[in-house]
């Protein structure tokens, strides 16, 4: 694949590395991959165009939800295969996703059309209105889920716990008892651990984790921040975002009302964390912060607002084989615009205004 023209200068504070097997010079990025169901499909396809790039390397990964999914399929395909690996484990953990839930969907659901219309669909509309009326424990008590199957066919943890893989990995889940989020790191990640971020109190039981027991991980963090800033090399933070943090109208029915008041519940710990590291960036530039007691973190975004804009909430539950690709080159064409346009900004600025997308 041909690369995309770089800078010769070295940014300072810049971590680059100096590709054994080619000229090439390699930047380190972090992800933070946000949680949102099947719209997940979005960072999947960001992923994997980032995996074709040669130049980019990726020092650690924060992750909720879907996004924890992804994180770490990437990170055990990493693991047995390099950057093939990886894309090939992603690929065939979303196959798996489309075949899984196909199953739950009548013969007549392929006549439906993957855009507005979908939140209309008679599957969708029940099972949105019985997860208000009751819960997975009345709805679901053998604690079925079609997730917990992929995700085990698709990575074996105990070869991605026990390995060396480069990629330092940060899985968010909230604990119910206390409302603190928890952050789980690779070598003690399991499917159990990863089913706890991704754990919608409405559709699924709480997962006990030693005796604690734990929803989605994106009330608290949707993804954490603080993981990548405290733990990792670079500077370089590129947020996956799948939830809209605007909208232009004003929801006025029950649905686009809940629609909505799920984006900005799952948007809110992002939006504390961004004004944390704003506030912090101005005090470094500031010069009132010196030394090595803070990192200026350098932040960069993806996102997925164009594509998930018109779909209402229920659509995170599509599984549809065409509606994930969908998504998937999406992520794809953001992702190579962004790099085209900002590539030779990393390590040394933010391509976006804290200020004026979060705060």
């Amino acid at each position: 694949m041909s690369g995309l023209p770089g800078r010769t200068s070295t940014c300072k504070g810049e971590h680059r590395s100096r590709s054994p097997m080619a000229s090439i010079e390699q930047k380190f990025l972090n992800l933070a991959l946000q949680g949102g169901g099947t719209h997940g499909a979005f960072a999947w396809g960001v992923l994997d165009r980032l995996l074709e790039d040669e130049r980019v390397l990726i020092d650690g990964i924060s992750a909720t939800s879907a996004g924890a999914m992804n994180a770490v399929t990437l990170a055990y395909g990493w693991t047995i295969g390099g950057r093939d690996g990886a894309k090939n484990a992603l690929a065939a953990f979303w196959d798996r996703i489309g075949d899984a839930f196909r199953l739950l969907q009548p013969s007549w659901f392929d006549r439906i059309i993957c855009d507005d219309s979908l939140r209309l669909s008679p599957v969708f509309a029940i099972a949105e209105l019985a997860t208000r009326l009751f819960s997975p424990y009345e709805l679901n008590p053998l604690n079925i889920n079609p997730l917990r199957d992929a995700l085990t066919a698709s990575v074996d943890f105990e070869v991605l716990r026990a390995s060396k893989c480069p990629i330092k990995l940060f899985v968010s889940a909230t604990n119910v008892r206390t409302g603190k989020i928890k952050v789980f790191e690779r070598q003690e990640i399991c499917v159990d651990r990863v089913m706890a971020s991704a754990c919608l109190p409405t559709l699924c039981q709480a997962v006990d984790i030693d005796g604690e027991h734990y929803w989605d991980g994106g009330y608290m963090g949707n993804p954490a921040m603080f993981p990548l800033i405290y733990n990792c090399v670079s500077r370089d933070i590129v947020v996956i975002r799948i939830n809209p943090l605007y909208r232009r109208e004003l929801p006025r029915t029950a649905r686009e009302i809940n629609n909505r008041v799920n984006e900005i519940s799952f948007n809110s710990s992002l939006m504390r964390e961004m004004r944390a590291i704003s506030f912090v960036t101005e005090l470094i530039d500031g010069g009132h912060i010196t030394g090595k007691a803070l990192n200026r973190m350098l932040m960069h975004s993806i996102s997925a607002d164009a594509e998930v804009m018109g779909l209402g909430a229920a659509s995170k539950l599509n599984a549809d084989k065409q509606f994930l690709r969908r998504l998937r080159d999406a992520g794809r064409r953001h992702t190579e615009r962004r790099l085209a346009a900002n590539f030779d900004l990393l390590g040394c600025e933010s391509t976006i205004e804290l200020q004026k997308e979060f705060l």
